[in-house]
């Protein structure tokens, strides 16, 4: 059996669908699956896939759309190999992520996570290096030569502070993965949501430089359309706050701070305040501003 699993919950934009799924057929190490969970309509997309005749790729069409946060969990609740990655719909891999993460692997038997190099696309496939992903760089990402093994609270705390990682870029261990799963009532937050429960259950990361992976930021998406309104930020604190007191129960009091102070996220409120007043959104504005300058001691 294959090594690798590949999950793609796919909605959206068939054109860089595909782009994305022409580079997993296009990776020199040979030993994936690819399993692509379609939640919409798109005309000719099942035709497509019945047209690569690669029995390496599976498809399917869900019956009623599930919306995101299902999607992703169909993906976790189908992984069947040792190895998974549940890439997005409109990133890239370089052609050696695999074999890259493989070698990982053999060096690190047993991880349960690995974070590789990423770089940022924008929508027509330019690199680029947007404020958003300068901050993750320079303030919160942990200084790495190579490659470092990570965990515990140190790990927890750090993506607490900023959320440094890129979700679709990670390789799991599917053993780990299946018990955790995601979070009910979570969107835009539930990757970190994931990390932090793997965290707390015992699994180390493996973060790595070298650039195997494209990661797609659009002008405008799901989370920056919450931004604006708010709603992205109101999950955010209910999260903050209850991880906090969990983490204060697992002994890990650094991370807990980490979590009720919460930074980034207050950094990130703040920058999407003048969008929110230009586009007169009262109730967002209210509860960017509530979550920016928030003291972070709340408990509640």
């Amino acid at each position: 059996m294959p090594l690798f699993d590949i999950m793609l919950p796919y909605y959206g934009d068939v054109a860089l669908m595909q782009g994305a799924v022409r580079s997993v057929l296009a990776q020199s190490d040979p030993d994936w699956r690819l399993t692509v969970i379609d939640d919409g309509r798109e005309p000719g997309v099942p035709e497509w896939f019945a047209a690569l005749g690669d029995d390496r790729v599976r498809y399917q069409r869900n019956p009623e759309n599930l919306g995101i946060t299902r999607n992703f969990q169909k993906c976790v609740d189908l992984l069947e190999l040792e190895r998974a990655v549940i890439m997005g719909c409109d990133d890239l891999l370089h052609p050696h992520y695999l074999a890259t993460v493989r070698s990982l692997l053999e060096r690190h038997p047993g991880i349960g996570m690995v974070q590789p190099g990423v770089e940022v696309i924008d929508g027509t496939g330019l690199v680029v290096d947007g404020l958003a992903d300068k901050v993750k760089k320079r303030l919160y990402a942990p200084s790495v030569d190579g490659s470092r093994v990570m965990g515990g609270e140190e790990l927890a705390a750090s993506v607490l502070r900023g959320n440094w990682l890129y979700f679709p870029s990670i390789c799991w261990r599917s053993d780990a993965v299946k018990p955790v799963n995601f979070r009910d009532g979570l969107s835009v937050i539930q990757d970190l949501a994931l990390v932090i429960d793997l965290l707390q259950a015992g699994e180390q990361m493996v973060v790595d430089t070298e650039v195997v992976f494209q990661y797609r930021r659009h002008a405008i998406s799901e989370s920056s359309v919450q931004a604006f309104s708010g709603t992205r930020f109101t999950e955010a604190e209910r999260y903050f706050h209850e991880v906090a007191e969990r983490l204060d129960a697992q002994g890990w009091p650094k991370a807990a701070r980490a979590a009720r102070f919460h930074s980034a996220s207050r950094l990130h409120a703040l920058t999407m305040l003048p969008g929110a007043l230009r586009r007169g959104g009262v109730d967002g504005v209210r509860t960017l501003a509530s979550h920016a300058f928030s003291s972070g001691s709340s408990t509640g």
